[in-house]
Order: structure tokens, then C-alpha cells, then sequence
């Protein structure tokens, strides 16, 4: 069965393998996925949800790209939300609580319908090295694989070790064994490796719990979809999900379990996610609230498994019943399982080029928590790019290196190479700088036509985007060109306590405003007229409108993007000896020496580098 060589191999079948394996498949490449686990592929190890603030762009982007997390998060949904609403469109975040095991089951099916994609179940220890380059992998039953390139996503079973109080097991989630020897044989190879943690909450059944002393939280009343394909559709039922609060009873009660607590007691020395910390971390550093929001999430439409999301722990399950049943509407609670944590191994990502590609070994490839980021979407995303990434390789094609105002997945991935992290690093909207380029509504415009040109996003997904862009040009030209009724207009500023026009005007003028949205402009006959005479949709209206209201801040970052993008221009040589340049910092030199940026835009974003560096080197280098 292995006799021939594959051109790329994907171990792990969570959401950074299974979108690595699709792309490098879909792409052209003959590819093997190997996993511990053929039942739990695209497996939700912790929260049954896709998307929200920054992730839910990072899904449109992976859509937009020609990848499936968010077909399958469509297909699996069982509630949509548009987050943020209330703030601008550069902070509307789509999110989906999901049907765990139909998004598990969804995955399996599309990766089984991709031709080019083979499948083994089988735990892979150690790599097959030749001259400095990946050439296969090593199972722990002896089989030796070959490959052109190998994409490692192993998530949270490097060596895995599970907590629940003061006892500790082998494990890479629960009821699954970690995966061992392959940290050490990267280690043997020169590679720096981590410790990670990250932890999960009690799942409890939902026929014990009172739902009606919670707070109902329903999805939205028009719910969107994450894919730009008309092949999914927005739900038309969905199940709510419900708060409720802990109080000083449930935080004394946890805090009797604290002298057992793994992360107070030493046995957890490893550093977890700063964004999302543990119930027992937050009573402690926010020791002055009475009270944290739990979120009390459906596991899906057929079963009445219930995800308590705000209340991740490691203390012994004693404690955690205890305290969880003085929780309102918990009082008669049962557990399915109770909640951990989980220590990893993981690898710096300063040891990645921006294509994925480690800069030890060459065409091997790391993607996802194996580089210490947090989250489904962060996973999937870098999971997609190194198999794209390690199909561009072996086809001696380019890198394909997604730009910081591009997309949410070049300022992760820029983030992560040029940076590192020393926590699970989780992406929000502050982290972009260009974030009313990178909304989620435009994911499409900017990344489809790119997916397209390297094979990835199909012909129908181009079309769909040009008949969007044909619709969105019309109704702005409409907009600019054809003056508006003052009687009319004034009617609408009225209920809208705007101040009144006293003579007409063109119609973009008054969606300029800021408590004038699209509704308004819908109730104006002539422009009721035109959207049902041309078909124009309500998302093609969405994006005219968005961009008459904040083209003067788009036009703005534009400008400043193309003003940093010079920097790119200036390429620094592969392995630049900086030691000789005397007007550089002792910091600088080690940091650009660890780091080895390609451009002086790269040396600008590391920690620790200043101006007046970037300027010597600009000096040194011929500017």
C-alpha cells in the first residue's frame, strides 16, 4: 500500500490536518492523512461553536480561499450570530454554535469525497530525514511512509498530560492517548520545543438543569451563513443557548478545592490562554467580582449534552459538582464528564519562514496548536495555508504568503513567525491594524480571486463573486447618480430624529449618515424600484452600504498600507550577518539574528526593534 511515494503527508485530522489534507488534494497533490483517530476527524475537542470576534473573518477568509470550515460550520449550524452589531462593520464577527457531531461527520464526508486523498489510522513517532529534508514519516508500528513534503497539526497530543485535580494521566484530549517520540525526534533535529496548556469545562445533561431561571439567548431574527456559496443555506430553526452567573457561594466552594488545584499546587508550571482562563483563575486575579456569566451552549440539535462555557476548570470533580450545583438553575445538575486541563507540547513558530515551512528541515511543514496558537479557527486556517504552501513546494511553485491587509490569516501567521508566542496565542480585531480592509463581508473580494489563481477556490465561487461586484457597482452608481424626493427623504430623517434636508440631493448622501441604514433607504420609492427591478440582494446592499459610509476610512488605511509596503521592497539577504553593524542594539542584532526577517517591513514588526534600526539598516542596505 505504501510502495509509492505521496506527494504530501498530513499528520493529524483535527481542523489545521483536515484542511491542510483538502487543500494539498484539491490542489493536485496525491495526499495521505494520517491520524491516531479516523472516527474523530474535525473533532470540536473543547466548545461546539465556529467564529466570533476576529475568528468568525478567519473562517470567511478560509471560505473565501476555497476551504471548508466554513461550509461545514453552515451545514452543522444550530444558531447563527452576527456579534458586534452595535459597533462598526470592521467588529462584526459571524459566529455559529454547531451540531458537534455533525460537524465531525460532515468533515469526514467532504475529506472522503476529495479524489486525490488517501487515509490511515496509525500513530506517526519520528520523521524520515535525507539531506536536510523531510522524505516521510515513521509509525510507531515501524512503517516507513514516503513523501515529498509532511505538514505536522498534532494539536494538544505532543506528549500530552491530562489534570483533573491532583491526579494526572497520559492523554491528548479525553478518552484518547497522546502521541509520543515525535517531539524527541524533533528535538534531535535542532528544533526548540514548549510547554503549553490550555482546559475545558464540565458537560452536563440538560434534562437536570432549569432552564427558566437563565437568561434565554436566541440567534439573530435574520440569520446570515458563513460560506459564499449558494450551496448551504441560513438556518431557518435554530435552538437557544442561555446565561447564567456564578456568585460568592460557587466562588467559596471552588476555592476550598484550590490546595488540590494542579494550577496552584505546582503541578501545572505551563503557561495557558491569557483570553479564556480557567473558572478557579478568574475568582482568584478578579478576586473583587462577585460574579462571572456562564454560557450554558447546546452540543446539538439531537442530544442533550450541554457545553458550560465560562467555566473551564482542572479542580477535582468533587469540587466541581459542588460548585457548579450552587450555580442558578444548576441545583439538580448531573455530569456527563467533568472539565480538565491539558499540557502540550508545541514549538516556537520563530522557527517557520511565512510559508509554514520550518527553516531546519526543508518541505516540512507545522500548522496549528503544534505552534502554539489557541482555537479551531487560528488551526484551521494555518492548516490550510501549509497545505497549500507544501503543494506550491514540490511543484516548485511560489509561497503563497497572505499580506497583513490582506487578511486576518497573514497578520496571524506574520504574528506568530515575527513575534513568537510564549502563550496560546488567540487572534482579535485589535491585532490587525488594517481591520476595515479585513471585515468579514468583503472576505470574498479580497481572497477569492487569489484562491482561484492558485487552483483552490472553484470557477462557480469566481462567478458568484462577479455577479456581487456587478450588483454592488449598480446600486452605488445608483446611489451617486439619482437625486432624492425632500418630502420623502424628510419623512425618513424625521423618524430617525436626523437633522432635515431643504433641497434635493443624491441619494448616497443621505446612507452616508450615520443612523441611516439601508432599511431607511428601502422605504424611498425610487430606490425600492431599482433593488427589485435589478435583483439586487440584501448582502450586495449590505456592501454598498458599507462602503458609502466608511470610504473615506477605507480609502485611509489603504494609503497607510501602501505607504509600509515600501519596507517590502527592501529584501535583507538569507542569513544577513548583522554582528559587523556597530550602530545596531545588542537586541537587535539577537532578535534580527533569531528572527531572519526577509524585508525591512518584516525587521519593523519584532519585538524590540526600533525606528532608528530600521534606518540603519535602510543605510546598509543601499537606501
Amino acid at each position: 500500500m505504501f510502495a509509492k511515494e505521496y506527494d504530501v503527508i498530513v499528520v493529524g485530522g483535527g481542523h489545521a490536518g483536515a484542511e491542510a489534507a483538502a487543500a494539498a488534494a484539491n490542489m493536485g497533490s496525491h495526499t495521505l492523512l494520517i491520524t491516531m483517530n479516523l472516527q474523530t476527524l474535525g473533532q470540536m475537542s473543547c466548545n461546539p461553536a465556529m467564529g466570533g470576534i476576529a475568528k468568525g473573518q478567519i473562517v470567511r477568509e478560509i471560505d473565501a480561499l476555497g476551504g471548508y470550515s466554513g461550509i461545514v460550520s453552515d451545514e452543522s449550524a444550530i444558531q447563527f450570530k452576527m456579534l458586534n452589531r452595535s459597533k462598526g462593520p470592521a467588529m462584526w464577527s459571524p459566529r455559529v454554535q454547531s451540531d458537534r457531531m455533525l460537524f465531525s461527520q460532515q468533515w469526514r464526508c467532504h475529506l472522503e469525497k476529495t479524489p486525490l486523498l488517501d487515509f490511515y489510522q496509525e500513530m506517526v513517532k519520528g520523521l524520515v530525514i535525507e539531506d536536510n529534508t523531510v522524505v516521510g514519516v515513521e509509525t510507531n508500528l515501524g512503517l516507513q511512509v514516503r513523501a515529498k513534503a509532511v505538514v505536522l497539526t498534532n494539536g494538544t497530543f505532543l506528549n500530552g498530560l491530562i489534570h483533573i485535580g491532583e491526579k494526572n494521566y497520559g492523554g491528548g484530549r479525553a478518552g484518547e492517548s497522546a502521541s509520543y517520540g515525535l517531539t524527541e525526534r524533533l528535538q534531535d533535529l535542532g528544533f526548540v520545543s514548549g510547554r503549553m496548556k490550555t482546559g475545558t469545562p464540565p458537560r452536563v445533561d440538560a434534562r437536570s438543569l432549569d432552564f427558566s431561571l437563565m437568561e434565554e439567548q436566541p440567534g439573530d431574527t435574520e440569520p446570515q451563513k458563513f460560506s459564499y456559496l449558494d450551496t448551504t443555506q441560513p438556518l431557518t430553526n435554530q435552538r437557544s443557548c442561555h446565561i447564567t452567573y456564578t456568585d460568592d457561594a460557587v466562588h467559596e466552594t471552588l476555592r476550598q478545592g484550590f490546595d488540590r488545584s494542579p494550577m496552584f499546587n505546582g503541578n501545572i508550571q505551563s503557561i495557558g490562554p491569557r483570553y479564556c482562563p480557567s473558572i478557579e483563575d478568574k475568582i482568584n486575579r478578579f478576586a473583587d467580582k462577585n460574579r462571572h456569566q456562564i454560557f450554558v451552549e447546546p452540543e446539538g440539535w439531537n442530544t442533550v449534552e450541554v457545553y458550560v462555557n465560562g467555566f473551564s476548570t482542572s479542580l477535582p470533580e468533587d469540587i466541581q459538582y459542588e460548585a457548579l450545583k450552587r450555580v442558578k438553575g444548576f441545583e439538580q445538575v448531573k455530569f456527563f464528564r467533568p472539565g480538565y486541563a491539558i499540557e502540550y507540547d508545541y514549538f516556537p513558530p520563530t522557527q517557520l519562514k511565512h510559508s509554514l515551512e520550518t527553516k531546519l528541515v526543508e518541505n516540512l511543514f507545522f500548522a496549528g496548536q503544534i505552534n502554539g496558537t489557541t482555537g479551531y479557527e487560528e488551526a484551521a486556517a494555518q492548516g490550510l495555508m501549509a497545505g497549500i504552501n507544501a503543494h506550491q513546494k514540490i511543484k516548485e511553485q511560489e509561497a503563497v504568503v497572505l499580506d497583513r491587509d490582506q487578511a486576518y490569516i497573514g497578520v496571524l501567521i506574520d504574528d506568530l513567525i515575527t513575534k513568537g508566542t510564549e502563550e496560546p496565542y488567540r487572534m482579535f480585531t485589535s491585532r490587525a491594524e488594517y481591520r476595515t480592509l479585513l471585515r468579514q463581508d468583503n472576505a470574498d473580494a479580497r481572497l477569492t480571486p487569489l484562491g482561484h489563481q492558485i487552483g483552490l477556490a472553484s470557477e462557480s465561487r469566481l462567478h458568484s463573486l462577479d455577479n456581487k461586484q456587478k450588483e454592488v457597482a449598480q446600486l452605488k452608481g445608483f446611489l451617486k447618480n439619482t437625486s432624492y424626493d425632500v418630502t420623502e427623504v424628510n419623512a425618513v430623517l424625521t423618524k430617525k430624529n436626523s437633522a432635515l434636508v431643504t433641497q434635493s440631493d443624491k441619494l448616497h448622501k443621505v446612507l452616508a449618515r450615520p443612523n441611516i441604514d439601508r432599511t431607511d433607504l428601502l422605504s424611498l420609492s425610487n430606490v425600492k424600484d431599482f433593488v427589485e427591478s435589478h435583483s439586487i440582494t440584501d448582502l450586495s446592499f449590505e456592501q454598498a452600504e458599507i462602503q458609502t459610509k466608511y470610504q473615506g476610512y477605507i480609502d485611509k488605511e489603504v494609503a497607510l498600507a501602501d505607504k509600509m509596503k515600501r519596507l517590502d521592497t527592501v529584501k535583507i539577504p538569507a542569513d544577513y550577518d548583522y554582528s559587523p553593524l556597530a550602530s545596531l542594539s545588542h537586541e537587535a542584532k539577537e532578535k534580527l539574528s533569531a528572527i531572519q526577517p526577509i524585508n525591512l517591513a518584516q525587521a519593523s514588526r519584532i519585538s524590540g526593534i526600533n525606528p532608528s534600526d530600521i534606518a540603519v539598516l535602510l543605510v546598509q542596505l543601499g537606501r
